[in-house]
């Protein structure tokens, strides 16, 4: 591999690296302002001896679970997807299809 390779895939990791830090710490902005406004609807729903707020913490609770479950396990660098792409690394080199 020559100098020019060799920087051109450490700038595609840092790339990549920065890329998934970005989106991962979204999440973490996602999931600190979910705690936060949810424990102020909470506060509010039981002062007036309410239940609504559980709606909006189910509701936006599941766009959070999902939010994460394409951070962590769908997008390039979560788990289930460099277990396929690996799978498929072993696959192309030993010669097999599908």
């Amino acid at each position: 591999m020559n100098s020019t390779q060799a920087n051109t895939s450490v700038s595609d990791v840092e790339k990549l690296a920065r890329r998934r830090a970005g989106a991962k710490m979204g999440w973490y902005i996602h999931a600190f302002v979910y705690v936060l406004v949810n424990l102020g609807l909470v506060a509010l729903s039981a002062s007036r001896g309410h239940t609504w707020a559980v709606y909006p913490l189910m509701g936006w609770g599941l766009g959070l679970l999902i939010h994460g479950a394409v951070i962590w396990f769908v997008a390039p660098g979560g788990s289930l997807y460099d277990r396929l792409v690996e799978r498929e690394r072993r696959a192309l080199r030993s010669g097999e299809r599908g």
